[in-house]
């Protein structure tokens, strides 16, 4: 990869020249005072990088080596909190405080509704998460199961009524009519400020009239209604010459509502890059965002076209004025952790660039041009999401990290707002002085409980044989974690000013588990909640118009807080007594998951896939998932609930598996036929055969190698 000598650093000629030419023009930043900055930067930077990570690894001896030694003896909560203590995994809480951060956006501060994760290497998914503002319900409702499934492939007019009175119900529910049912309404017209509805010829209120906020077109005919609850908004749609709409009693065609009201851009567990090529495809996407102008060509129905990022929508308001309501959701950038490095940027050392230091300049770099026009952050703000930090130290360290930034661009202090993905045990036990290290910046934290889940299995690594994956779920430490992270955050003063988030629903073909299960993240306290596509937003978005977050956090803020002994509950399996049978078949779920997953990373760069499971359910995997999978294996065969035999035995069985599942892949290639040369097969495999010393379990180290390797082959 051919570089170019720029101060202390050799940087990739094809990064230098895409900063230069692309990133940098309309940002009033020349290319020599950035270099020169970002240089002078980095380097003051990557000492503390390094000496951060050896810190890691000494705390991590430490524990193993305590759960060595009183390995024979009962296990004593006390004096494991006493021991963390005295290795400052557990540091000292200070007194009582609230975060100070300024110029947040509303959708931060004061919308509670769902989020979505995308990667960022792919264009036409980024688009279609920022555009994922709004969504019809009744596409959701009748494009998944959480009404029973279309027995028909065509048109199937049954399902398409339950879908209508399902949103009627809906309706019933949030903006009730006074005296009258959705279900019955044949006409609308205002009238003043007022919202009329025609019911058995007379008229009708809503309940709550104030709820009625704007309309389009003629005020005797609207052509839509918008309805706000609990500060969303819904937009009823009537329209006569519309297929659905001619045949409803109030020609009302659709409902649009207000879904994903933030995204996270992911630069992190969702992609596969390693090398330059990979990270300017990704910057340049980030750009586009930022710039407004990011384009992707679409096929659909045998109609080619091009999506772009969607308008601001327009209305009439109640009482006469004009409204313009976002078109797009807020985008916020995930940058990697502290751990990685990458080779398009060499130091004056030799050495590769720390990754999150690089993300950081660049991504805020790009983020200059919103800056200029604040179309996605209206307050002037830049938001990064900041994942796998452990404890206060790393926080800080991010900190630092942003205001080199700010420095070099030459922007406001705590311009760049940060959100804490507290997904690493120390930052859990912490969290609080976490917060505190960032106070003034601060805008979320989030309970990445798959991550999370992972650090908690190699973090008591050596103790013993874990449970069982799937009962991790029902486990003290993980149920006390997803409450005190929302006792904390609303201690420090989070409502009405930022996010406290909850996790990903990984089954994306299941939205009718998600409609029972994941309205508890609002009754959480939760005021925004990960979900993997738009239709999972829109049907997750109904859940905070039947729960007000804002009162229940209210409610929240006088319960018993949690403690942190049940977050050190160790999830060890007490008595053994586990099957053959179900061994194996806990191996071969878990070796699925891994295959499924590694050989798209590894061969085609893939680096979130739906992968199925051992009951053919497809679960959205990413590095994360992979981290449970491949730490859960190595801690068995470490502690000899298996052998290496029995391990290579399944991760062959199930290759074949993986290989039909991926045979309608033109470009997929079959690891079984050549096991000894598949560098897919070896990088799985090495997941769990070298899980045990794989810095805090993750898997990148491993997953950068062999994609490079693979990468040199084509």
């Amino acid at each position: 990869m051919e570089k170019i000598s720029k101060g202390n650093l050799k940087i990739s000629l094809s990064l230098f020249d895409f900063v230069n030419k692309e990133v940098l023009p309309g940002t009033k930043i020349n290319s020599d005072s950035f270099w020169s900055g970002f240089d002078k930067a980095v380097h003051e930077l990557q000492a503390t990088n390094k000496e951060l990570l050896k810190t890691r690894e000494k705390i991590q001896k430490k524990i193993d080596e305590w759960h060595i030694t009183n390995k024979s003896k009962p296990f004593k909560k006390d004096e494991y909190i006493k021991f963390l203590k005295s290795i400052n995994y557990i540091v000292e809480t200070k007194e009582d405080f609230k975060i100070e951060t300024e110029n947040v956006d509303d959708e931060i501060a004061k919308i509670a509704g769902p989020q979505l994760v995308v990667p960022v290497d792919n264009a036409r998914y980024a688009l279609n998460a920022a555009n994922a503002r709004w969504g019809s319900l009744y596409d959701a409702l009748y494009g998944t199961d959480v009404i029973e499934k279309s027995k028909s492939k065509e048109h199937d007019p049954a399902k398409a009524k339950k879908v209508i009175n399902y949103a009627r119900e809906f309706l019933d529910k949030i903006c009730p009519i006074d005296q009258g049912s959705w279900k019955n309404v044949s006409k609308f017209k205002i009238d003043g400020k007022n919202l009329i509805i025609t019911i058995d010829g007379g008229n009708k209120y809503l309940k709550k009239k104030e709820q009625f906020i704007g309309f389009n077109g003629d005020k005797k005919s609207p052509k839509s209604i918008l309805l706000k609850n609990n500060n969303l908004h819904l937009d009823i749609i009537i329209d006569p010459n519309n297929a659905i709409g001619k045949n409803d009693p109030a020609n009302i065609s659709d409902i649009i509502i207000e879904s994903t009201i933030s995204t996270i851009i992911d630069n992190e567990d969702s992609v596969a890059a390693v090398d330059a090529e990979d990270k300017i495809k990704c910057y340049r996407n980030w750009l586009g965002l930022m710039k407004g102008d990011l384009q992707a060509n679409m096929e659909k129905n045998g109609k080619k076209f091009i999506r772009k990022l969607n308008p601001d929508k327009t209305y009439l308001g109640a009482d006469g004025s004009k409204i313009k309501l976002h078109g797009r959701a807020l985008l916020l950038h995930r940058n990697v952790g502290h751990l990685m490095t990458n080779p398009s940027i060499k130091l004056k050392d030799g050495s590769e660039i720390p990754e999150g230091i690089m993300d950081a300049f660049l991504s805020t770099t790009c983020a200059l041009h919103d800056l200029n026009s604040k179309t996605n952050s209206r307050t002037g703000s830049v938001y990064i999401v900041k994942p796998k930090m452990h404890g206060p130290e790393e926080v800080e360290f991010t900190d630092m990290i942003f205001k080199k930034v700010e420095e070099v661009l030459k922007i406001k202090s705590n311009t760049i707002k940060v959100g804490i993905m507290d997904e690493e045990r120390r930052t859990t036990v912490n969290l609080k002085e976490c917060i505190r290290k960032v106070k003034k910046r601060i805008v979320f934290i989030n309970t990445g409980f798959l991550d999370r889940t992972g650090d908690e299995m190699h973090t008591s690594f050596e103790i013993g044989p874990m449970i069982f994956k799937g009962d991790m779920k029902k486990s003290v430490w993980l149920n006390t974690y997803e409450d005190w992270n929302v006792d904390i955050g609303l201690a420090c003063g989070f409502s009405g000013k930022a996010q406290i988030g909850k996790g990903m629903w990984a089954m994306p073909d299941r939205m009718a588990d998600m409609m029972k299960q994941k309205i508890n993240h609002p009754k959480s306290g939760a005021n925004c909640a990960w979900v993997p596509s738009p239709t999972a937003a829109t049907l997750h978005a109904t859940h905070y118009h039947q729960i007000d977050v804002f009162d229940k956090q209210n409610e929240l803020k006088s319960r018993s807080k949690t403690k942190i002994e049940n977050i050190l509950e160790i999830p060890k399996a007490d008595r053994q007594n586990w099957s053959v049978e179900d061994i194996n078949k806990e191996l071969e779920n878990n070796a699925q998951g891994i295959l499924g997953y590694v050989v798209r990373w590894i061969d085609q760069g893939v680096g979130c896939s739906k992968v199925p499971d051992i009951s053919n359910v497809g679960l959205m995997e990413d590095r994360a998932t992979l981290r449970i999978s491949s730490q859960h294996m190595a801690n068995w065969l470490h502690h000899d609930v298996c052998t290496k035999d029995q391990i290579m035995n399944v991760m062959k069985k199930m290759a074949s598996i993986v290989d039909k599942q991926n045979s309608g892949d033109k470009n997929y290639k079959p690891m079984a036929s050549d096991f000894d040369n598949s560098i897919a097969f070896k990088a799985a495999c090495d997941l769990v055969f070298k899980g045990r010393v794989q810095p805090s379990g993750y898997t990148e180290p491993l997953l950068h190698q062999k994609r490079l390797e693979k990468k040199s082959l084509n």
